[in-house]
């Protein structure tokens, strides 16, 4: 009646255990890459240079859930979004840096804005608008 591969585990038994470790290992990758980015930005100096605003962008991620656990998704699915802002600095240099913004920055942020950039890595810590 049941087919048994290794050692008394079914084939369906070792690709559950597969998919799982390979899961599970994604995940540990994903929150190691987030650490390392951290760990990195919080070892990089602070530096606030003249830039000018070169453009804005949004980007807005959607999920669904099946509501109250439902999976076949009969009584409906909860929809939520979130969004990422972006802002790209030309410094005086000539390069280019885009940089995550917060939502409480992103509208007082306007293309063609001149002023101080601080940033510290890859996070935004300022911008000060200059005359």
């Amino acid at each position: 009646m049941f087919e048994f591969g290794f050692n008394g585990f079914s084939s369906f038994s070792v690709i559950f255990y597969v998919m799982f470790a390979l899961v599970i290992g994604i995940f540990i990758a994903a929150v190691v890459r987030m650490f390392l980015r951290w760990h990195k930005n919080n070892n990089s100096p602070r530096l606030t240079v003249e830039a000018v605003v070169v453009s804005r962008r949004q980007e807005v991620t959607h999920h669904n859930t099946a509501n109250a656990g439902d999976i076949t998704g009969a009584h409906g699915y909860s929809t939520s979004s979130f969004t990422n802002y972006y802002a790209t600095f030309q410094v005086e240099s000539g390069d280019r840096l885009e940089l995550n913004i917060p939502s409480s920055q992103y509208g007082y942020l306007a293309e063609g804005d001149h002023g101080r950039l601080t940033f510290q890595g890859t996070r935004f810590l300022s911008f000060e608008r200059t005359a």
